[in-house]
C-alpha cells in the first residue's frame, strides 16, 4: 500500500500562514540523513506558490493556523519524487519471479523470526479481527521488511510535491489534507511523518487516506503509531484493514489447484501453477489490488506458518532458461568476479550489468541479456 523535502522560498509561504507563529526554516533531522540529493528540498517557486493557494483550502477542511505551521516547517521540493513517479513501468514480472523475490529464504526466515518475537501480539491480533497471525506478519514482510523499510522521506514534502505537480494532482492532494489531519490529530509529530516516495507509511505502508479509514490504536495509548519501533498499531491496523475488506476467519486465502478448495482459479502466468482462491484472497487485493501481491502474501504466510516451497515447474523464460539455469548464470558470473547481486534466480539490473560488463571483458557485443550460449560459455 505505499518521498523527501525542502527550505527555500518561504517568503510565500509564510505570508500565506498570517497570523501563525513561523519559526526559520529549518530542515528536519530525517532529511539530514541518507536520504539521496534529489530527494532533498531544492528551491520552486511554483511550488512555493501552490502552497500559498492550497493553505486557504486547507483551512476549509478544518486544519488550524498552528498544524499548517508546523507541518509546513522545512517542507519543499522534492524534484526526486515527481521523477520517480513519472517513470513508474508497468511491471512485467513474472510469477516465478516475483515469488522468488516476496518468499525468498532470507524473508522466510526473518518471518518466522517476526512471528516467534512478537507471537503474543499477534496472537491477540488475530483474536480480535479474525486475520491469521501469519497473514498479518507476511504482509509486513512484503510491506516494509519487517519494518526494515519503512521510508525516510517526509509525508508532507512527498505529497505537497506530487499535489504540485498535477499528474495525480486530485489524488495527491487528498493524501495531504490526510496527513495533515493526522498530525493535528496527535496520532505523531510532521517532522516524524515519514514515509515512501508516494507517501505509503510506516510497517505497514499506508497511504494518509487509508490510515485514517483503517489505523487503530491496539496499544490504547491515544495515539496510532504506525512508524514506531514497535509494530503493535500497525500490525493491528493490517488485520483491521483485512477484516473490513471481508477477512473470513478460519478459511484459507487458497492454494495451488488440487491442494485446497476455493470460489475461483487464477493463473497469474500462461504455463506456471494454478490458484484455487477464496473470497479472502480478494480481501487482500484490497490492500494491494494485484493478484501477484495477493498470492505473495498467501504463499509467503503459508512459509512463514512452516510450508515448504511451492512445488511445481514453471515455463522456461523467454530467453529460454529455468530458473536453476538463471541462478547457475549468476553464480558462475559472481564467481569470475562480476557481481550480480545476488543468486536468486531473478535476472535484474544488476544481473544484466554483470553480464554487459562480462561480455565487453570477453569482446562480446555487450547485449546484457541472458542465454543459454552464454551460460554454456561460462563453463
Amino acid at each position: 500500500m505505499q518521498l523527501s523535502r525542502r527550505t527555500f522560498g518561504f517568503g510565500i509561504l509564510a505570508s500565506g500562514l498570517a497570523g501563525c507563529s513561523m519559526a526559520p526554516p529549518q530542515l528536519p533531522d530525517v532529511a539530514r540523513s541518507g536520504l539521496a540529493a534529489d530527494l532533498r528540498p531544492i528551491p520552486n517557486t511554483g511550488y512555493d506558490l501552490w502552497v500559498a493557494s492550497f493553505l486557504p483550502r486547507a483551512r476549509q477542511q478544518g486544519l488550524s493556523d498552528a498544524t499548517l505551521s508546523s507541518a509546513f516547517r522545512g517542507t519543499g521540493f522534492l524534484p526526486g519524487v515527481v521523477t520517480r513517479d513519472r517513470n513508474q513501468t508497468e511491471s512485467t514480472r513474472t510469477l516465478e519471479d516475483y515469488l522468488s523475490i516476496a518468499a525468498s529464504d532470507e524473508r522466510v526466515a526473518k518471518g518466522r523470526a517476526a512471528l516467534l518475537r512478537h507471537g503474543a501480539t499477534l496472537r491477540s491480533i488475530e483474536a480480535r479481527y479474525g486475520v491469521p497471525a501469519e497473514v498479518v506478519t507476511a504482509i509486513w514482510g512484503l510491506e516494509s521488511f519487517y519494518g526494515e523499510r519503512r521510508g525516510e522521506i517526509p509525508v508532507v514534502s512527498s505529497t505537497s510535491t506530487l499535489a504540485f505537480d498535477g499528474r495525480r494532482g486530485s489524488f495527491f492532494e487528498k493524501q495531504l489534507i490526510a496527513a495533515l489531519r493526522i498530525v493535528q490529530n496527535g496520532d505523531i509529530p510532521a517532522h516524524r511523518m515519514t514515509g515512501s516516495w508516494a507517501g505509503a507509511m510506516g510497517h505497514t505502508q499506508f497511504m494518509p487516506t487509508s490510515y485514517e479509514a483503517y489505523a487503530v490504536d491496539f496499544t490504547g495509548d491515544g495515539r496510532r503509531d504506525i512508524w514506531s519501533d514497535d509494530p503493535t498499531d500497525a500490525l493491528a491496523s493490517a488485520a483491521a484493514y483485512l477484516s473490513r475488506s471481508g477477512w473470513r476467519a478460519g478459511i484459507r486465502w487458497g492454494g495451488l489447484e488440487g491442494t485446497t478448495s476455493g470460489d475461483r482459479i487464477v493463473q497469474p502466468q500462461d504455463g506456471g501453477p494454478r490458484f484455487a482462491v477464496t473470497g479472502n484472497f480478494q480481501a487482500i487485493k484490497r490492500y494491494n489490488n494485484s493478484d501477484l501481491y495477493a498470492i505473495g502474501v498467501g504463499h509467503l504466510s503459508d512459509r512463514i506458518a512452516g510450508a515448504g516451497p511451492l512445488q511445481v515447474q514453471f515455463p522456461p523464460d523467454e530467453w529460454g532458461l529455468r530458473k536453476a539455469d538463471r541462478i547457475a548464470l549468476q553464480q558462475r558470473l559472481t564467481a569470475r568476479g562480476f557481481d550480480t547481486g545476488g543468486t536468486d534466480g531473478v535476472v535484474g539490473p544488476m544481473t544484466r550489468d554483470a553480464i554487459a560488463r562480462y561480455q565487453r571483458a570477453t569482446g562480446q557485443t555487450a547485449t546484457g541479456a541472458p542465454s543459454l550460449t552464454l551460460l554454456r560459455g561460462l563453463g
